[in-house]
This record gives C-alpha cells, structure tokens and sequence, in this order.
C-alpha cells in the first residue's frame, strides 16, 4: 500500500510544480512594468517625462531624457533626486557645459528646485518637480498593470506539492525520523503563510518572487529529508534565518543614501573577510574556503556574494566619476584573487561573470568588458599551470566516463543515477546518488532527476530563469539604477550557480563544485540566496509589489475614488 501510494504522488507532484510555476511566470512576466513619474522637463518638443532617481540627458536616443539638439553631447549631463526629494544636476564633461538659471554648473553639481530654467549648451528647458502629494494622486489615477494571478491562490497549491511531498518522505524515511521531517515541512508552510499575510498586512500584492524561493526551499528541504533527516530541524532554522534576512535587507534598501554609506566599509570588510580564509581555513578536496567558528563551519565568500552586489550596484552619482568605477573595478580584482588563490575556482568564475555584468551596466562600455574578459583569460591559463586541483578537473571535462572512479566519479554517477528517475522520479528517500560525496550539494541537480523526476528538476531550473527574465524585464523601469543594476547581477549570480552546477553534473561544464541556489544542502548558502532575493524584490516595479516602491497613499486614492 505504501508504494502505491508513493507511485500516485510521484505522479501527482509535477502537476502542482507546474501549476505554481505557470502561475508565477504569468503574474510576473506577462503584466506590463509599472513606471513611475517624479518631474518633468518642459521642452520645445513638449514635456519629457522623469521616470527615475538617476537620469542621464543627452542627444542620444538611449538617454533618459533626450534632447535632440545638435550642440547638445550624447550624454551631456546627469540628473539625479536624493530619498529626500532633492535633484542635483551634474556635468558629465561635455563640450557646451550646463547652467541653472544662469549660474554655471561646477564638478559638485548644483541644486535644481520646481521652475528652474536648465540650459544645456544654449538649449533651454525647464524643469517642473511633482511633490509626494501629487505623485501619489497621479498613481491612484493609474490601474493595476499587471494580470490578476492571486499570490493566495498560487501559495495553496504550493502548500499541496509541500503536503504531498511530506507525506512521501515520511513514507520512505525510517521511523525515528518522522518527527522532524514533518515538523519541519509544516513550519515551512506556516511561514510562507505567515510571510503572505505581513505583506499584505503592508499593502503588499506581489508575492511572486517569495513563492518561487519557497518553492525551491521546499525542494531543497525535500532533499535533506531524503539525505540527512537528523539535520531537518537545523536546515529549517537556517531558512527561517534567511527569511528574516530577507526582509531586514529590504528595509536596508529603503533608503539609498543610508544604503551609500555602508558601500566602502562592507567593500573593505569583505576584503579583510577574503584575506582571512587564506590564512585560517583548512584546505578540503583542493579548495580552501571553510572557516570554523564555534564549531559551527561557514563558507565566507557565500556572505561576500551579497556584499559584492552591495557594493557593485552603484548609483549614477558614482557613474560618471571615472575613480569610482576604477575603485569597483579594484575591488572586483582583488575578490577574484582571493577566491583563485584558494582553489575555489567555481566562486570566482561567478564573481567574475557578475563583475561583468555590473561594470556593462554602469559603463556601457564594451571596450572595458572586452579588456576585463582578456585579462581574466589570462589569469585563467595561468591558475591552470600552478594549480593542480583546478588543472585535474578542466583535464577530465569531457572525459568523465574514461575513469568512472576517480576524475569522473561524481559526473558519471550524478548521470547515472538521473537518467534512472525518468520524468517523475523514483520517489524521495528511494534514491542512491544521496549517499555518494557531495551528493546534495554540488551533484543535487542528479538527486532531483532521481528522486523527484526530470519534470520537477527542469522545474527548479526553470523557477531561476523566471526570476531572471523578471530583473531583466524590470530593469528599464526601476526607481534607481542601484535597484536594476543589483537586480540584475543578482539574476546573473544564480543563473551562473545553476548552470555550473546543472552543466558541470552532466559534464557539459567543467565540474566546479558550485551550490543549485536554494536546493543545496548548506547554511551560508541558503542564507546568502534569501539575501540576494531582497535585491531582486527591491527592482521589483509593479505597483504595490516591491519593498521600495511605495503604492500610492490610501487617502490620495479613496478621494480619487470618490471624485469618479
């Protein structure tokens, strides 16, 4: 009887995958993005809209604000609005110059208020600020531009595919261990539910981004049932802790020039972090990046994931002063050596990828891009030459099957033991790849195919790939450029995890021993991923759905309401 009923819900379980999944990606990548106004530039044309915190005005067509005049550079200047209100305008050295009201703008910027008169080498315009007040009753006048999918609904039938899947580990798990699993799958329930009803407790309506991260928690929570249940009750505390986490980096978020003035002690702080597993942690099969502290072992570059998105995703103020993208550049180099020089070779590489990302986004410059990809080809071949371990595992890339017991252990066993799950699995807890090295965490793309089926796996991929494509899509839109740049490096660092860790378990990459983000069987992981999750929550721009983007005022809206 048992069996039966495992067989029914290993069918049942890629149907309510799929069901939440649809449901998501139709809530968030099929509604239009919400853009907000903050002024306006009164022109010859007509009225240019302010949509952000940080605009660049030129002649380009790609500017923020565009002024199509011939005398006017490309990217003349850079219009920027503090959390307080206030708009500075900055010269980005351009040929004709910037003046307010006649007075000459100098390297710091100067001051623009409501009905100042901007010239931009001798084009006049004017600029018109909104206040809170009327920003907010021109919100309530806007509807809701994204498909009513209830975040309520989509969040029950995550708690069935959750219900389920407990009752089939309870099922396949041996009797001392009920306990835990249960108590641990039913707590991750209640705080996801507990989660939904403070949000909306904040008039909160976009819970699409939180469901998709339960969702990959409760997979990942799956396969610490199936391989070490005796640790279900830490794991949960962990989510828990990245929940809160979660929210308390949101509200960080809130203000930027708050958020400003922490950018250089984390910058150094993650250094000094960096510097210290080099000389205090233990080398484990070839890499040297866990610390213990209190008997309890972290992995410190996971924490420097979050801070170098922190520090990367800096605001136009900084953009256009070439030493501050230097300085980040710096930084970025300094990250990746520390991480190279400890054999973690899989972390760097995502540094780097995220590097890139960030450094195109705040440049634009292809040139840069292109000498930061020679320079760290260079620096590749070199690790290849003085480190062994590294070496060993580029050598067996595409050569796994030819010793199945050493160099290609891990790749030929982790498809060995997927391609046995076929499309729906054999069933949690009826796995084998679980007990072998790494099972769970750098191989766990395999335990998923086995245990849970190709659906659900393809599934957990694709629920990255959503998240992704919503930065992306969100980007344009964003309040500030710090939001969609961190958003985005923050899609960017996922998608790099899961296609080192996806690629690298069936040999289509070098096996890089990278964490799937979220399902992983670890601590600072799933810590770190909730922390990156706050970024891409924050570029969220739908109206009522973000931590940043406030939904218009409740009194502003119901006297609207009352007018119509």
């Amino acid at each position: 009887m048992p069996d039966i009923i495992v067989s029914i819900i290993s069918y049942i379980l890629p149907v309510f995958a799929l069901i939440v999944l649809i449901r998501c990606t139709r809530s968030m990548l099929s509604s239009k993005s919400q853009t907000e106004i903050w002024g306006y530039i009164h022109k010859d044309e007509g009225v240019a809209l302010i949509n952000h915190w940080e605009n660049l005005i030129g002649r380009s067509r790609s500017a923020d604000i565009c002024l199509p005049y011939e005398t006017v550079s490309r990217v003349h200047a850079v219009l920027i609005r503090s959390p307080k209100g206030v708009w500075r305008i900055f010269d980005i050295f351009s040929k004709g110059g910037v003046w307010v009201n006649g007075d000459k703008v100098q390297v710091n910027g100067s001051v623009v208020k409501d009905g100042d008169v901007l010239n931009l080498a001798g084009n006049s315009v004017r600029f018109r600020d909104i206040s809170e007040k009327q920003r907010d009753a021109i919100e309530a006048r806007r509807t809701m531009s994204w498909k009513r999918v209830h975040p309520a609904v989509t969040l029950f039938f995550l708690s069935i595919f959750q219900f389920l899947l407990l009752i089939e580990n309870c099922i396949n798990t041996e009797s001392e261990h009920i306990a835990g699993i249960g108590l641990g799958f039913i707590l991750l329930i209640l705080l996801e539910w507990f989660c939904y009803f403070a949000m909306r407790s904040i008039r909160r309506t976009g819970f699409e981004v939180e469901t998709i991260a339960f969702f990959l928690s409760t997979i990942g929570l799956s396969v610490i049932a199936s391989s070490v249940p005796e640790e279900m009750i830490r794991q949960i505390v962990i989510v828990f802790a990245g929940v809160i986490l979660f929210f308390a980096l949101g509200w960080w978020l809130r203000d930027l020039d708050r958020t400003k003035k922490l950018r250089t002690p984390l910058a150094v702080l993650s250094l000094a972090v960096l510097a210290a597993v080099l000389v205090f942690a233990k080398t484990q099969y070839g890499a040297k990046n866990w610390i213990e502290i209190a008997g309890i072992s972290i992995q410190p570059s996971e924490f420097v994931k979050v801070a170098f998105i922190y520090v990367g995703a800096a605001t136009l103020d900084r953009l256009f002063s070439t030493k501050n993208l230097i300085s980040f550049i710096a930084f970025s180099a300094l990250c990746v050596i520390f991480l190279a020089l400890s054999s973690d070779f899989g972390t760097a590489l995502i540094f780097f990828v995220t590097f890139l990302v960030i450094s195109f986004m705040r440049s634009g410059s292809i040139a840069t891009i292109a000498l930061a990809i020679t320079g760290a080809g260079m620096a590749g071949f070199l690790m290849l030459r003085i480190k062994a371990h590294v070496a060993q595992r580029f050598a067996a890339w595409g050569h796994v099957w030819e010793d199945v017991y050493d160099t290609g252990y891990q790749q030929t066993h982790a498809m060995s033991a997927g391609a046995s799950g076929g499309l729906f699995g054999k069933g949690t807890g009826n796995g084998w790849l679980k007990g072998t090295f790494a099972g769970n965490t750098d191989t766990v793309f395999g335990v998923m195919c086995e245990e849970l089926g190709l659906i659900i796996a393809i599934c957990a991929v694709l629920a990255i790939l959503v998240l992704t494509f919503f930065a992306v899509r969100n980007s344009s839109h964003g309040r500030s450029a710090y939001y969609s740049i961190a958003a985005c490096a923050t899609a960017t660092m996922f998608m790099v995890q899961v296609a080192l860790n996806v690629f690298g378990s069936v040999d289509i990459l070098p096996f890089t021993g990278v964490t799937f983000p979220f399902v992983s069987r670890g601590g600072t992981s799933v810590l770190a991923c909730w922390m990156l999750l706050a970024f891409i929550k924050a570029g969220d721009t739908r109206k009522g759905a973000s931590f940043v983007v406030k939904p218009p005022d409740a009194k502003s809206r119901k006297a609207k309401e009352a007018e119509a």
